[in-house]
């Protein structure tokens, strides 16, 4: 399963919150159930972010959610945005190589 996040944060704040994703990035990683993580950034806009993370199952990314580390984190980060973030849970239907 794919989880898209998307975060706008108002542009004073996009600082602070590179500073907590790098402190918190190898312990989201590492999460049982995290097979992969990335973050982007979006090229017209330097305040829009996104994660992109690969879960092992719903049941994977509900527990990381009920979490004491995405509590910690989110809380931190969810100030700083200047509007509310948008997720999606996906899955991919057609993979091209």
């Amino acid at each position: 399963m794919i989880r898209i996040v998307k975060m706008t944060f108002k542009e004073d704040k996009v600082q602070e919150f590179l500073k907590i994703f790098h402190q918190n990035k190898s312990h989201i990683r590492n999460f049982k159930g995290v097979e992969a993580l990335e973050l982007l950034n979006d090229k017209n806009n330097p305040n829009i972010f996104f994660t992109y993370s690969h879960w092992k199952s719903e049941e994977h990314l509900n527990i990381y959610r009920n979490s004491e580390l995405f509590n910690t984190v989110w809380n931190s980060t969810k100030v700083l945005f200047s509007k509310k973030a948008e997720a999606w849970s996906v899955e991919s239907i057609i993979k091209l190589d």
